[in-house]
């Protein structure tokens, strides 16, 4: 774009040397000049051309001098870098105008050469301040975008391009919590529209502001499904641990938001949680236009099956023995070993517990029922079901005395 420079002087044969001096940068279309007999003049032509870049202004005009145009200038939203003209001995108005904000000053009479060197300098300084606000532009906008799947700080790091190599497409080990919402089909058909959006939106907000809290990525949000990655895009080496500990406070938060819930009158479904930890292919897939930040590879399946295998099992957390094994201090209960859809082979599954449940006398006898049943062991059958007699409370426990009832033996487990 051609740079324009907006004259305002009000003697009368300066524009015609203006025009003389710079007639090949004007008809090579490399500059564009407009003139102004006053600064109320100057405010008339800028406000009709906005486009201007920069003003070179004498001091003494009629109707609204120099500096009294240099101050409206500073007070504009859109600042122009501005030269001020005055006769060499008013140096105190020089210093009034530097005071004010002018970018640099010129004597009178004008040395043209230095008035040129002087006007390059100061289209210089206004295109590095364009490219400066370009890029704190650019990096807002993708702040805004990050902020959507990462924590604050992280997303402050790679809006500002620290560790934006891992925006980039790559395998990475990850962690990976899959979130879903039990009836909320049922709820979407039955609710109002502002109160579903109302429910919706304080749900995923709390819940995000969880996963945030423990340095997760939110990779999706579908509807009420939230899908979860630690160890991207950032190296997080206890990602399991990580992932274990989300989820809990996933978990107890949900639960505190159905209650609040219900105290409403409104029937909002159990949170089911899937954790899985693998290999998977993590980067931006939105192309040029669009970031979307996410993960694909059969890591992703399993959480996801994982996820809705609490189904059946009764269970609202549900987790691979790969993360078990990797995350540290893991206090929970083997679910069995788990035949998920598509698979061949078994996966071994556990339900995590916090730590009151976990000392419970409730998980040691558990845990003897359930090496029991591993054996083949017929006492199998009495030692849940004595179990199931203490704590009705106890869906998984009574999942498995429904499956030996009806003919089930050992721990590997098809699902639907």
């Amino acid at each position: 774009m051609t740079p324009t420079i907006l004259f305002v002087d009000d003697e009368p044969d300066l524009e015609a040397l203006i025009l003389q001096k710079f007639r090949r940068k004007i008809r090579d279309g490399l500059l564009a000049i407009m003139f102004a007999r006053d600064g109320i003049e100057a405010l008339e032509s800028l406000e009709q051309n906005p486009h201007v870049d920069m003003v070179v202004s004498d001091i003494n005009m009629p109707r609204m001098d120099g500096l009294s145009l240099l101050q409206k200038l500073q007070e504009a939203e859109d600042k122009k870098s501005t030269i001020i003209v005055s006769a060499y001995g008013d140096m105190s108005n020089i210093r009034t105008a530097m005071n004010r904000g002018a970018f640099d000053f010129l004597t009178k009479p004008i040395d043209f050469a230095d008035l040129e060197t002087t006007i390059e300098k100061t289209l210089r300084h206004i295109e590095m301040l364009r490219e400066v606000r370009r890029r704190q532009a650019e990096a807002e906008r993708a702040h805004a975008a990050l902020s959507r799947h990462f924590s604050p700080e992280l997303a402050k790091r790679l809006a500002a391009g620290s560790d934006s190599e891992g925006i980039e497409v790559q395998w990475r080990d990850v962690a990976v919590i899959f979130t879903d919402i039990t009836g909320f089909t049922s709820l979407v058909e039955s609710a109002a529209p502002e109160t579903l959006g109302g429910l919706l939106n304080e749900y995923v907000g709390g819940m995000t502001e969880v996963i945030f809290a423990h340095e997760g990525t939110v990779a999706k949000i579908i509807g009420d499904a939230i899908h979860v990655l630690f160890n991207a895009p950032g190296d997080q080496p206890d990602y399991a641990t990580r992932a274990v500990a989300c989820a809990h406070d996933l978990d107890r938060w949900a639960q505190d938001f159905c209650v609040r819930q219900k105290a409403r009158g409104v029937n909002f479904g159990t949170t089911r949680i899937g954790i899985h930890a693998g290999a998977a292919l993590v980067g931006n897939f939105g192309g040029n236009r669009f970031f979307d930040y996410t993960a694909y590879g059969d890591t992703i399946n399993i959480a996801a099956r994982l996820e809705a295998a609490n189904k059946q099992l009764g269970t609202r957390i549900c987790v691979s023995s790969s993360v078990a094994e990797a995350a540290a201090n893991f206090q929970g209960r083997p679910v069995g070993d788990l035949m998920l859809r598509g698979r061949s082979e078994p996966l071994r599954a556990f339900e995590p517990l916090p730590q009151d449940k976990f000392d419970a006398p409730a998980t040691a006898q558990y845990a003897e029922a359930f090496a029991r049943m591993e054996a083949g062991d017929a006492a199998a059958m009495p030692a849940f079901a004595a179990l199931v007699g203490m704590h009705a409370d106890d869906p998984l426990a009574g999942f498995h005395l429904r499956r030996l009832l009806n003919g089930a033996k050992g721990i590997r487990i098809q699902l639907d």
